[in-house]
């Protein structure tokens, strides 16, 4: 297992000055020792106070004044979030009350926490895996209620649970096949090839559903991306404004005033929701907008959901053109498009503008239209019902189903994928048994670099998982 210092950490747990009262986080050996040094206790010392306890205290000044009075709560190890001797000192919120009550704890023997310190602690004292660690920061900056369950289920080891059991019935087969060689003079085999064979394929099928959830979780997390395309000067900035309710984009009757992608979040239903404003997709010898074009036809291709501008007033022979080239860039196999025909409001009755069928019934139903005004948000309430369908359509409400939401585990289940399918091959091509151990060895290796059960987990690895941390967690 990699190494890690196992000195006295300190460091503040909440924000300071956001609210009445800041935690401040101590663990390690000496945590009781600086607790201590740091409180004058009503009731005793801290170093004799049982876990799970809560105990009334007053810091002083060197000089003898008092900074704060505070509540402390004791854990001893291992029954703590580190896994080692640790308390958490309440006290007001006042940035001055917390530097010197950090101060005075340096002085008295610990150090500052390093980012993600406390939760790098409980993954080295075995308090939780590394898949687990990780889903920590997740739920920190979860902003949703999906997003907070996703990531919640794997800090209670959903998808650690799920790895293991992969894990386990690849060292199964891993082991009878290695079996098999002791006994290689003898010609036995303990392993019937064919029931290999059908475990493979289950165990690849469930590796492949994973990876594919990796879609899905990563847009949970970091909001579902909504690309609002279309020609220059069709609405496309008025419109984000107005899902927005204030003015992000620069509005102008300017052909081109959008040179780069604009991107805001909002929440509809319990899913956030990342709008990306794009360049008006054009023909231009203009080189910045070009590259802003550019720009828009890949963050497109990036979408879950595309949002296709068109201008109500433009005849019906432009409006194909220009939806032709939208609809060129989406994938229909995994991304949804509107028709947003805007501008309706200058048209009054005439608002319904013919839209050649061939858009409106390309692909079955993956293509919707809508009349709109972005100017006078007209028909937006609509547009935001058909979007929050994405969340009935790829999240099941009551299911605590498990999604990769990191894009270092999907890419370790993609390494595994490889040794597993050149394992199926040996098998059905009779290659001999230490080899198609060794690619079963080798994927159960990627999958332990997910869970960080393995002996090679890397310095430098975890050094950039908990970088990513704030400090006191």
């Amino acid at each position: 297992m990699t190494s890690f210092r196992s000195d006295t950490i300190i460091a503040p747990a909440t924000s300071i000055g956001a609210g009445a009262i800041s935690i401040i986080r101590i663990s390690g050996d000496a945590a009781f020792q600086v607790a201590d040094a740091l409180v004058a206790f009503k009731d005793g010392k801290c170093a004799d106070f049982p876990g799970y306890s809560i105990h009334f205290g007053s810091i002083l000044l060197e000089d003898g004044s008092p900074l704060d009075d505070v509540l402390v709560s004791v854990f001893r190890s291992p029954h703590s979030y580190t896994g080692e001797n640790s308390v958490e000192i309440s006290c007001h919120a006042s940035s001055y009350v917390v530097q010197e009550v950090l101060r005075l704890g340096i002085e008295a023997g610990a150090r500052l926490a390093e980012a993600g310190e406390f939760t790098k602690r409980a993954y080295m004292n075995g308090k939780m895996d590394l898949a687990q660690a990780e889903s920590v920061a997740d739920i920190i900056s979860s902003e949703d209620s999906i997003s907070h369950r996703v990531a919640f289920n794997q800090m209670r080891g959903g998808f650690s649970h799920e790895l293991t059991v992969l894990k386990d019935r690849l060292q199964e087969m891993a082991a009878l096949m290695e079996l098999e060689l002791d006994f290689s003079e003898e010609d036995v085999e303990f392993a019937d090839r064919t029931n290999l064979i059908g475990l493979l394929d289950e165990v690849l099928g469930h590796i492949d559903s994973l990876a594919s959830s990796f879609r899905v979780g990563n847009a949970l997390k970091n909001g579902v991306p909504v690309v609002i395309a279309g020609a220059a000067n069709t609405g496309k900035s008025t419109l984000l404004n107005a899902l927005l309710g204030e003015d992000r984009a620069i509005v102008s009757d300017i052909a081109g005033t959008t040179r780069d992608t604009i991107e805001e979040v909002i929440r509809i239903g319990n899913v956030r929701y990342r709008f990306i404003d794009t360049a008006g997709i054009r023909t231009t010898d203009e080189t910045i907008e070009k590259i802003g074009i550019e720009r828009s036809v890949r963050k497109i291709s990036e979408a879950e959901i595309v949002l296709a501008v068109v201008d109500a007033s433009a005849s019906e022979e432009e409006i194909s053109r220009q939806l032709s080239e939208i609809v060129s860039y989406v994938s229909f196999e995994r991304q949804k498009l509107a028709i947003l025909v805007n501008k309706c409001d200058i048209l009054g009755l005439n608002k319904n503008v013919s839209i050649n069928n061939k858009f409106v019934t390309f692909a079955d139903t993956q293509i919707v239209r809508f009349n709109i005004s972005a100017k006078t948000s007209e028909g937006l309430d609509e547009v935001k019902n058909w979007l929050s369908s994405w969340e009935k359509d790829n999240i099941n409400a009551s299911s605590d189903a498990v999604l990769v939401t990191n894009m270092r585990h999907f890419e370790a289940l993609s390494a595994a994928r490889t040794p597993l399918l050149r394992a199926r091959s040996g098998l059905t091509s009779s290659l001999p048994t230490d080899l198609v151990a060794q690619d079963l060895r080798e994927a159960i290796s990627d999958l332990d670099s997910i869970l960080g059960t393995s002996a090679i987990t890397a310095d430098t690895t975890l050094s950039l998982i908990f970088s990513r941390f704030c400090i006191g967690k």
